[in-house]
């Protein structure tokens, strides 16, 4: 990795990081594209980085946080994790056999299903 690899790498986990712990997002929604437009990964490669990046606890500190205002569900966030470990299994080997540029709209297309309805309230 380049030094200038580096530090554009740097600079996505740590906006991603800082809108994770700001607005609970973070992975899917600002490092996957990072890495594809500025660094020229594929989509599967950059889904896969960004899975494996999230094996580590790196959202422990903010989730402490979060956990100390009272704003935790604990046996949701487990209910959760279990069930995430389980689909993400089964969804990575459907998506390594996806060709990239379909799975790039599909990636695109329910990141703007998610904007929208937040956009609207939910409903």
């Amino acid at each position: 990795m380049s030094t200038t690899q580096l530090l554009i790498t740097a600079a996505i986990g740590l906006v991603g990081g800082i809108l994770s712990g700001l607005l609970g997002l973070g992975g899917a929604i600002v490092i996957i594209p990072a890495l594809v437009f500025l660094l020229g990964f594929s989509q599967q490669m950059a889904q896969g980085t960004t899975l494996a990046m999230m094996v580590l606890p790196v959202g422990a500190l903010a989730a402490w946080q979060y956990y100390q205002q009272g704003f935790v569900d604990i046996k949701t966030a487990l209910a959760l994790a279990v069930t995430f470990f389980v689909g993400g299994y089964f969804g990575a080997r459907f998506a390594t056999y996806i060709p990239q540029e379909i799975l790039k709209k599909v990636f695109a297309v329910v990141l703007v299903l998610i904007a929208i309805k937040i956009w609207t309230g939910g409903k």
